[in-house]
């Protein structure tokens, strides 16, 4: 509990909470997953396979969580002039400084995950 305090203390009480903020970045079941796989295949990925990679997620839900991340400027969506269509999804250079976030949590699910009471 030290620790917390101690971090507390170093953030002034009227300042708001980074964490609010991340977490309204990252919220929604899939939106981890989704970030995660795009920066650890690190290249475009079509949406058919991205919506494999992180089955079982519905192309509604996929659609939807890629479209927030285009506009936070986390995800590239790419069309090319081609018939059909062809879409494919890369993560930015800043979608990419989550690297080291994301592969704490990866790292902290490995360890204590198998500790954690599941539904």
């Amino acid at each position: 509990m030290a620790i917390l305090r101690q971090a507390s203390a170093d953030v002034p009480s009227t300042e708001r909470c980074p964490m609010v903020d991340f977490v309204n970045l990252i919220s929604g079941k899939w939106a981890i997953p989704i970030l995660y796989r795009l920066i650890v295949i690190d290249k475009p990925m079509r949406f058919s396979d991205l919506q494999r990679a992180v089955a079982p997620i519905t192309q509604k839900e996929l659609t939807r969580q890629l479209r927030l991340f285009e506009l936070r400027g986390l995800v590239c969506r790419t069309v090319y002039a081609e018939v059909p269509p062809r879409v494919e999804y890369e993560i930015t250079a800043l979608g990419k400084t989550l690297r080291g976030t994301l592969d704490s949590l990866a790292d902290w699910m490995r360890a204590y995950g198998d500790r954690l009471i599941r539904e």
